[in-house]
């Protein structure tokens, strides 16, 4: 089942190229958040069009990673969702 959004509902919500916010949080174990961070670097043009920031869990379990992407097209926004559902250690993502 494909969970990503479809490109009618990116485009009807979203103005395109512009910025695109996907949070995603997983096991802090194996380098979570680099995986997370080369997960999206392949769909980009260049590393500066991804802005991000790292939180952990109080016990240091979990990761949340926010990431504020520059994107063009919403066909773009859902290669990156399906690059980052393919992460082992991924618990939620939206």
């Amino acid at each position: 089942m494909d969970h990503r959004p479809s490109v009618e509902l990116l485009e009807s919500i979203h103005f395109f190229p512009g910025v695109y916010k996907i949070k995603a949080i997983g096991r802090a174990e194996g380098n979570f958040e680099s995986r997370v961070l080369e997960a999206v670097y392949s769909h980009l043009a260049a590393q500066s069009d991804l802005d991000y920031s790292v939180r952990s869990t109080p016990g240091g379990r979990h990761v949340a990673v926010t990431l504020d992407i520059s994107v063009q097209s919403a066909e773009q926004v859902r290669a990156i969702y399906a690059a980052i559902r393919e992460l082992e250690g991924l618990t939620l993502l939206f």
